[in-house]
């Protein structure tokens, strides 16, 4: 019997969630950070390490107390991340700034001279992010950071991912050379893989702008999967958050690839961690590039096997944004949904909202609704978005399949999913398939297994999944529903890449409205 603490970084607040090893959860508790934005900058979005790190320590006090515990008995702490969410260091590991948030999008002419270079050189690295280098990602925040702080450059020794720094500052290394280097965050942000040495040239990054100089040599070191150990807590770390000091502390990961670890993914599955936006994880145990697919990487979700993420670029974001509008919360427009049958609404929603991320990989896309008349409702709009959301998981999913990626099961984890019985429906129909949902919220859980695989109480990731991972609801397809929704992703998957894509190929429209109309009236004759 053993007990751990597993950390779960979020956009807001860090939750610490302490977890036995024959009794189960223990206590969870959380703290919050300010975010930082700027009126006059929509796209800044940062927040300061001493603050995280600060709610790190109430947290895991709070969850102590709750649990009514003595910390010492905690054997290990495991934590993930947002990402990328990037930080400037100086020397002993000094935070030169904030951290570039996930959410900040300053970097976007960075961005794309990235890509654009990468293509011009045939680097294979863009390849296997979708061929698109986002302006979400570690080099495009970085090289924009120092574009834009002059002052600080003579000052600048690396830069770290969120999860790597936390871990590095947990167990009091200075020298940035003895951090680990989480292979999940640099794998799927900054185009490290062992297939071509690691991260792309020093030419290439060179060439891209002088200032990164010297920049592969500034980010070298461990890189490493993680069943290994970043380290062990310290006696100041220790201390302040009532543990004992010397715990090991195992190499850290991003949230939504821990999630789905939590939310019992194994190869076959592929799991919807469903926010705000959608991140789609899957593994598998070869390599295979998936195009349009922005990550594929060795050992970034289960040690032993190919992370794959793919996802979109708003969820949650487009419900609330469409409830705003309304006047209303989500949860007052969604009452009543359940009573909506397939294709009832008329509506057909392309949810570009905020770009596309996959497979298109086109951030300058925005949202399409077809179909409207003069008595459509906004709650008839966040039906037809949920349809939509599914639709173009649907594209997702079957855009891996066709590149050698399992999708023999669905799992429908992140916070959504647990207060919308209408989504995972929905989804179960659209996709075909039956969608599981974990029987209560798996969010770090999976901190809690790798912290337990550090700790040895458990010997597999499997193992200890078979222990500690929730139950699930099942979600049956519908035959009456999946029929017509076959049918109307027919008319979707045709308008997805022929308004999508630059330069597609000249298709017939003209039958997409009068069948959208023609499907509404035939479920409402049979309803």
């Amino acid at each position: 019997m053993s007990t751990i603490a597993g950390v779960d970084f979020g956009t807001l607040s860090v939750r610490v969630t302490l977890l036995d090893s024959e009794k189960g959860r223990l206590a969870t508790a959380s703290a919050e950070y300010p975010l930082h934005r700027k009126r006059e900058d929509p796209d800044y979005a940062t927040q300061s390490h001493q603050d995280q790190m600060d709610a790190l320590v109430k947290a895991t006090r709070q969850a102590i107390q709750d649990a009514g515990i003595d910390g010492t008995q905690i054997e290990t702490m495991a934590l993930d991340t947002t990402g990328s969410s990037v930080i400037p260091v100086g020397e002993n590991l000094q935070p030169l700034d904030d951290y570039y948030l996930w959410c900040d999008h300053r970097a976007k002419e960075e961005a794309q001279q990235i890509t654009e270079l990468a293509h011009k050189e045939n680097l294979e690295a863009i390849e296997w992010c979708g061929g698109v280098y986002s302006h979400e990602w570690g080099f495009a925040k970085l090289l924009h950071w120092l574009r834009h702080n002059p002052e600080k450059r003579e000052h600048f020794v690396t830069a770290f991912e969120h999860c790597d720094m936390v871990a590095g500052t947990l167990c009091g290394i200075n020298d940035a050379k003895r951090v680990k280097r989480s292979a999940c965050a640099m794998g799927h942000k900054w185009m490290w893989n062992p297939k071509w040495d690691g991260l792309p040239s020093q030419k290439f990054l060179s060439d891209l702008d002088p200032l990164f100089d010297g920049i592969r040599e500034k980010l070298s070191g461990d890189y490493a999967t993680s069943d290994k150990l970043a380290g062990h807590l310290s006696p100041q770390w220790a201390d302040a958050m009532g543990l004992r000091a010397g715990i090991p502390i195992p190499v850290g990961a991003f949230d939504a690839h821990w999630d789905a670890i939590g939310a019992g993914c194994r190869e076959g599955d592929v799991v919807n961690v469903v926010g705000t936006s959608t991140c789609i994880i899957a593994m598998q145990k070869k390599a295979n590039l998936v195009p349009g697919v922005c990550g594929v990487v060795p050992g970034s979700v289960h040690p032993n096997y190919t992370g794959v993420e793919a996802g979109l670029s708003a969820t949650g974001d487009i419900f609330e944004a469409i409830a705003r509008r309304a006047g209303h919360k989500v949860s007052e427009l969604s009452k009543g949904l359940e009573t909506y049958r397939a294709g009832q609404t008329g509506l057909l929603r392309l949810s570009w909202d905020n770009g596309d991320r996959t497979v298109l990989v086109n951030s300058e896309l925005g949202g399409v609704t077809l179909g409207w008349n003069l008595i459509h409702t906004a709650q008839d709009e966040l039906f037809a978005a949920i349809e939509g959301t599914a639709f173009h998981t649907r594209i997702i999913l079957e855009r891996m399949a066709e590149y050698g990626v399992p999708v023999d099961r669905v799992i429908n984890a992140g916070g959504i999913p647990q207060n919308n019985q209408v989504l995972n429906q929905v989804y179960a129909d659209v996709l075909g398939k039956p969608v599981l949902v974990p029987a209560g919220i798996p969010t770090s859980l999976g901190s809690g297994i790798f912290a337990f695989l550090a700790a040895g109480t458990f010997s597999t990731v499997e193992e200890a999944q078979e222990k500690m991972c929730l139950s699930y609801k099942t979600f049956a397809p519908n035959p009456a529903a999946n029929a017509t929704y076959n049918r109307l992703f027919a008319h979707y998957k045709r308008l997805y890449f022929a308004l999508g894509k630059r330069g597609a190929e000249a298709s017939t429209l003209g039958d997409v409205l009068p069948e959208l109309r023609k499907i509404a009236a035939e479920v409402t004759r049979r309803v």
